[in-house]
């Protein structure tokens, strides 16, 4: 008889956003009449910019015409999107990263989650807390973590690193050194981020001790000040260990087109095993390669118009993050992040739980958002909202908060 991998059943309940849609959809069928306003999930809304749709409607014709049509595409990714994410994301910015360091694949989330299949069972993982849930999830699948405590809100056998107003939002380094380390920079859920001095203390530390960086960069167009880095390889040694993952979802409007990328230097290596050869057989055997027209997407973005364009869409959802951000604050809100993340994470008032702060704003504001608990213990008392809305529901969530 079949045995099914029970890790499965260490996890509590479904998925969170699964469970705030569940919820929102149970109150949107009891108030038919509900005009509810979604700062919940991180998801676009600005349609994907005109030079991008040019490239993929070049992209179709090409696949009708028997001279120009496209089947497999290379599994690693076709050379002019690497070479373009090699020049433009990396060399540009000092970094040296070659075209055939980077991995093209269907997203962020899929390679966040997949990653952890390098590594041994028995290697231990370090989180922030607040965490995106599937680093942790994840690795609870492979059988890396111990049995969830419910008492603490934690897994047994995962260094949690705390992430509070009282710290700064700064993880400390852990005392026992754990052997992978997840960072989100800047940081989903709390919208907050390090210094490039901080983030350099985090590379001495990975390579003082022999331990890997998992350097989730998904929100790196978003970063407006200067002494922050947009990727782990401007830090000196990074290149010995780090793991850089980035996604075309959140600066291009990419969410149901599904385009991301990873880099794995070739000299990270372990033991004098290469994990850029491991990470490429991996992706060989498990994946088929991104399509075609939406590669030629990822090359538009990088285009002049592109560029601009894309930038433009940035800015339109920091400019939401800004209305947010202030309005809170000037309705007495303790509010954090905004500024290089279009997150906004505030404390939750009269010293509501997460839930029941979302409850609340459900039922008397018509407003979805994030409860932070679901991120992490340390994230209870917290809440996300979004800038990835339009301006005008912006607006208008920020008028119904206010008149609470």
């Amino acid at each position: 008889m079949y045995k099914i991998n029970t890790n499965f059943q260490k996890l509590p309940g479904s998925y969170l956003f699964s469970t705030i849609a569940a919820k929102v959809s149970a109150f949107a069928e009891a108030n038919p009449q509900a005009d509810i306003i979604r700062l919940g999930i991180g998801d676009v809304t600005q349609p994907i910019a005109p030079a991008i749709i040019e490239a993929m409607h070049c992209a179709v014709d090409e696949m009708a015409d028997a001279a120009t049509f496209r089947g497999y595409a290379p599994d690693l990714g076709y050379d002019f999107l690497r070479n373009a994410i090699a020049e433009q994301d990396y060399q540009k910015r000092g970094c040296d990263i070659s075209a055939d360091e980077i991995f093209v694949s269907d997203g962020a989330k899929s390679d966040s989650g997949n990653i952890q299949e390098l590594f041994s069972e028995d290697n231990r993982i370090a989180v922030c807390d607040p965490v995106y849930p599937v680093y942790i999830d994840s690795n609870v699948m492979a059988g890396r973590t111990g049995n969830y405590n419910e008492a603490t809100g934690m897994f047994d056998g995962v260094t949690y690193m705390p992430c509070t107003a009282e710290n700064g939002f700064v993880p400390e380094f852990p005392k026992e050194a754990p052997d992978l380390i997840y960072l989100c920079l800047p940081n989903n859920p709390t919208g907050t981020t390090l210094k490039k001095g901080q983030l350099q203390e985090w590379v001495d530390y990975a390579r003082k001790n022999g331990a890997v960086i998992i350097y989730d960069a998904a929100y790196e167009a978003y970063i407006s000040e200067d002494d922050v880095a947009h990727s782990i390889y401007e830090c000196d040694g990074a290149k010995s260990c780090a793991i850089e993952i980035r996604s075309f979802s959140k600066n291009a409007g990419f969410t149901g087109v599904r385009l991301g990328f990873t880099v794995v230097p070739k000299e990270l290596a372990c033991g004098g095993v290469s994990l850029h050869a491991m990470w490429a057989r991996r992706h060989g055997t498990k994946f088929n390669g991104a399509p075609y027209l939406i590669q030629r997407a990822g090359e538009a973005v990088y285009s002049p118009e592109g560029r601009r364009q894309v930038a433009e869409q940035v800015a339109y959802y920091m400019k939401n993050a800004a209305t947010i951000y202030n309005g809170l604050k000037d309705a007495g809100y303790e509010v954090y992040g905004g500024i290089n993340a279009p997150y906004i994470w505030l404390r939750t008032p009269d010293g509501m739980s997460s839930w029941e702060f979302f409850d609340y704003l459900l039922e008397k504001a018509n407003i979805v958002g994030t409860p932070g608990c679901g991120f992490g213990p340390s994230g209870e008392g917290y809440f996300r909202l979004t800038a990835f809305g339009s301006h005008e529901n912006s607006v208008r969530a920020l008028e119904r908060i206010k008149a609470l």
